[in-house]
């Protein structure tokens, strides 16, 4: 192993092509032999990125058996869980194996410590041994399998007080809470596209704590009735929530012109859907901000359509990683019951899941 001891970001498990970083690799070695400069995870459970579980699904039927099936020839072809279709991939939650020579002392980790991965699994090296059961409403797949964790990467101990499975649900999109906590300030009017899905839900709590009182937050999503929207309405995260099709520019700004008159001052765009992009760029005012959190956004037509339109908006990446991210999720849920509750009852442990048994 002492050719996999150099390079902190991962690069002497890239198979093809050479040069590559993992993220950006097509095919990594995910052999479970620790290196000097890793981490060796027994993983328990995949949670599969909205977007791209969305399109696996849809590509079978929502299928449970052909989507186990798919998802074990993705990760035996590319040695890591990467769609090529979204460009997307997820998180695990694991006890760690065995922590390497390199880094023992320096991090606070022991074999048996259970965590969750906060890097994306499309820069993972992976190794599933069997799919045990797929939750098909939430995208979670418990496995049998092995992960590697680089020297660079970020990982967060699972809390006491929260169920794995409801911690995993959070950590998965523990970004979008941050970043919103970093992007709005206090009187700002804001819009939050697929305000209903779990990245919606957190981000729509923590922009009603920093607009406070004189400023906005308006919900948008399909179905004004779902258990998401009806629980923003209800504890009053959103003023008001608005039932449309984001990826129908002109309806989206009929249905928004009342409630955002004058434009959002941000706008964060969660739904796990393509075709949205100009329609959230269209929702905010001049000079405005729309922070694109979900991996379904083609950035070029982000960029190109802001052009086309004129509009002169400052656009960010969804960058899943903001300083203390991993806290200020899981804190969002603490410091809000009815959120918590919610969470328990969608994302916890007693939900059924399809049941599958795949052995590669």
């Amino acid at each position: 192993m002492n050719a996999r001891a150099g390079c902190a970001f991962g690069s002497h498990r890239v198979l093809e092509p050479p040069g590559a970083l993992p993220q950006a690799a097509w095919k990594l070695d995910a052999t479970p032999v620790v290196g000097p400069n890793e981490i060796l995870c027994e993983v328990e459970a995949l949670n599969i990125d909205s977007a791209s579980f969305r399109q696996i699904a849809d590509a079978n039927d929502w299928d449970p058996a052909r989507v186990a099936l798919h998802v074990e020839r993705l990760v035996e072809e590319r040695g890591k869980h990467h769609n090529p279709v979204t460009g997307s991939g997820g998180m695990f939650v694991g006890r760690v194996a065995e922590v390497g020579t390199a880094l023992c002392g320096r991090i606070d980790l022991r074999r048996g410590d259970r965590i969750a991965s906060l890097v994306s699994l499309t820069l993972t090296p992976l190794r599933i041994v069997s799919i045990e059961r797929i939750d098909m409403t939430t995208g979670r797949i418990w496995i049998r399998g092995s992960a590697i964790l680089f020297a660079s990467g970020l990982w967060a101990a699972l809390p006491d007080d929260i169920p794995d499975d409801v911690a995993l649900a959070v950590l998965d999109v523990a970004g979008a809470p941050a970043q919103v906590r970093r992007l709005v300030r206090p009187g700002d009017a804001v819009a939050v596209v697929g305000a209903d899905g779990k990245s919606g839900l957190l981000a729509c709590a923590q922009a009603r704590e920093r607009a406070g009182r004189d400023g906005r937050v308006i919900g948008i999503g399909p179905s004004r009735s779902s258990p998401g929207a009806r629980l923003l309405l209800e504890h009053g995260y959103v003023d008001a929530f608005v039932e449309t099709d984001a990826r129908d520019v002109l309806q989206l700004l009929a249905d928004t012109a009342e409630v955002l008159p004058d434009g959002a001052d941000v706008t964060i765009n969660c739904i796990n859907v393509g075709g949205t992009e100009l329609g959230s760029i269209l929702l905010t005012r001049d000079e405005g901000t729309v922070y694109f959190f979900s991996m379904s956004t083609s950035f070029t037509a982000a960029a190109l359509g802001a052009e086309g339109v004129g509009k002169a908006v400052t656009m960010i990446v969804g960058n899943g990683y903001a300083k203390g991210h991993a806290v200020t999720a899981l804190q969002t849920l603490r410091e809000r019951p009815p959120l918590l509750h919610y969470f328990f009852e969608r994302y916890g442990a007693a939900r059924t899941a399809a049941v599958v048994h795949h052995a590669v």
